[in-house]
């Protein structure tokens, strides 16, 4: 597993997914999550499921199709994504001096890493 680049729109997209890590999302919903447009979210969760941090799979062609509107595709981050994404977001913090967010947990603050 590779490590994205860590941009400040990349940082953004990942913090959207680790507010329910369980969650799948659909594009557009990550765009308002991240406050980006689709032209920067689409190229990110790309680079994401490349190096193995997300997963993704078209929603059943009947739901959309009943609902009528396009179908959407699905993006869930995976365990080991998560906890990539976690350890990589704290160090970025931990590098600027900045206040540790709430999904950072005290064990990985302190560089013990996911227990």
């Amino acid at each position: 597993m590779g490590t994205p680049r860590m941009t400040l729109q990349t940082q953004l997209v990942l913090r959207a997914l680790l507010e329910d890590p369980a969650r799948q999302r659909y594009g557009l919903e990550l765009c308002e999550l991240a406050g980006l447009p689709s032209g920067t979210i689409y190229p990110i969760l790309a680079r994401l499921e490349q190096v193995g941090w997300l997963e993704s799979s078209w929603e059943d062609p009947a739901v959309h199709e009943a609902e009528g509107r396009p179908r959407r595709r699905f993006y869930g981050i995976t365990q080991d994504g998560a906890e990539a994404a976690r350890e990589t977001l704290a160090r970025t913090y931990r590098s600027r001096k900045q206040p540790l967010p709430g999904w950072v947990s005290a064990h990985q603050a302190t560089g013990g890493g996911a227990s």
